[in-house]
């Protein structure tokens, strides 16, 4: 689906291949993976490098994507997962692929979204537990 906004981006692919399966709802995480890599390719102007790496971590599985854009600004980065914001100019972003990432993990998956910025690279890491607990018929 992005493979056209990838010709002049150079994608690492570090994939941890003794990570188990987890139980998930995979379309919804797609949407994830695919928001997360779409602002990749944005922040690199589609030329630059991004990293997709899975790997085990206290017991979760954790999906990193890394780019090497020029960070994102520290005034800005405290309204990221805010409805409608977004540093892409009008009429190319909607302002809500990070929060419906950002609800997508934790309330479907029970996991969290966190991220680093600083020049030269930003870092999104999603963590989904391994044996996620039931949801709760009274959560909503």
């Amino acid at each position: 689906m992005l493979g056209h906004k990838l010709k002049n981006v150079t994608l690492v692919r570090a994939y941890d291949r003794s990570v188990p399966r987890i139980m998930a709802y995979g379309s919804e995480l797609t949407q994830v993976w695919t928001n997360l890599i779409d602002n990749a390719i944005y922040a690199v102007n589609g030329a630059g490098k991004i990293c997709i790496g899975t790997c085990l971590e206290d017991n979760q599985l954790v999906v990193e994507i890394v780019d090497t854009d020029s960070g994102i600004p520290p005034e800005v980065q405290s309204h990221l997962f805010e409805p409608f914001f977004t540093t892409k100019p009008v009429g190319t972003g909607t302002g809500l692929g990070l929060i419906i990432s950002n609800r997508i993990v934790p309330d479907r998956h029970g996991g969290e979204i966190e991220f680093e910025s600083r020049p030269g690279e930003t870092r999104f890491k999603v963590r989904l537990p391994i044996n996620p607990k039931p949801p709760s018929i009274y959560s909503r």
